[in-house]
């Protein structure tokens, strides 16, 4: 995992003094890797460093942070009973306090955990060789974190029941980046996630035409007939994945209609309809929860066949 520093420059925009927490390194059975962080600001935080004991306790000391003015925190946490956890293992924590005034100007970032000093000339070659996605690095008291990589672009079409469970359950996870499409501003909740892209379209069928070609898409408009010109669309743009909400009824339907606007059946069989697991039921948050999870596997079955091939 990496610096996100649009989200943290956000979070201080709206909250003026934030503390970041970060799992700077992980042992043994820790609940997160290394990398994990999360954000913490007088009346609330985002995301998590596993939960438990460790996790209220370290927001405690944030919150004492930004009350004190204190800057730098950074220590080993051991996982046992001293916590009253049994997992094991170990984290090292590094509490930072960031405002407007010292955000990181770019990334890969570099800062001593100590006093202010000059960068060694060993962390300076470090800094330079780091490369988007790498774990965080502790060297000569200094710490380095990367740049992310590019996340994955998800395209949701679509801003009722379901579309806003999706969006609910997929925003945190730090694979995605979604962009939210429906017919007018109107359609969309009154609070947008942070990070999510909010593009109101009349006819949403022309703006497909500029999702990037490597975009996964899931469809599920209040319009049978918007769905049906959005897969059209996305079926003659290209994708990376398309899911489809609907009965078995309208999949029959859809295959149909897309045959009969020129599309063979090995490219509307990469349609996948319906989304979502069937076993979890029809609530908007069960398939949410089915999306993700089948998301997920893709990512890591694609990530496996990356590795097979540089090792081959």
């Amino acid at each position: 995992m990496s610096f996100d520093l649009t989200r943290l420059t956000e979070t201080v925009r709206r909250h003026d003094a934030v503390v970041r927490l970060l799992v700077s390194r992980s042992a043994g059975s820790a609940p997160r890797d290394a990398g994990t962080s999360m954000l913490v600001w007088a009346e609330g935080e985002e995301g998590t460093i596993g939960g438990g004991t460790l996790e209220f306790q370290a927001i405690a000391e944030a919150r004492q942070m930004l009350a004190t003015g204190s800057a730098l925190r950074h220590r080993a946490v051991a996982l046992g009973p001293a916590l009253g956890q049994c997992c094991g293992g170990s984290v090292t924590l590094v509490w930072e306090r960031f405002d407007a005034t010292n955000l990181p100007p770019s990334l890969p970032f570099a800062r001593p955990l100590g006093p202010l000093a000059d960068m060694p000339d060993g962390v300076a070659r470090k800094l330079k060789a780091f490369r988007p996605g790498a774990a965080p690095a502790e060297t000569e008291g200094w710490l380095i974190e990367a740049a992310p990589t590019r996340r994955r672009p998800l395209w949701i079409w679509g801003a009722g029941h379901v579309g806003r469970a999706l969006v609910n359950v997929l925003r945190p996870l730090p694979e995605f980046e979604i962009t939210w499409v429906d017919t007018g501003p109107h359609r969309f909740p009154p609070h947008v996630p942070s990070g999510v892209t909010t593009l109101p379209a009349a006819d949403p069928s022309v703006l497909a035409a500029h999702a990037p070609r490597e975009a996964e898409h899931l469809v599920l408009t209040y319009s049978h007939e918007i769905d049906l010109a959005l897969c059209h669309a996305l079926l003659s743009l290209g994708f990376t994945g398309l899911g489809l909400i609907g009965s078995a009824t309208k999949w029959a339907r859809f295959k149909s209609r897309l045959a009969a606007l020129g599309h063979t059946r090995e490219e509307i069989a990469r349609i996948a309809c319906p989304i979502g697991d069937p076993i979890l039921g029809k609530h908007p948050h069960a398939i949410a929860l089915g999306v993700a999870t089948s998301l997920l596997k893709r990512a890591d079955n694609r990530e496996v066949a990356e590795g097979d091939r540089h090792t081959a």
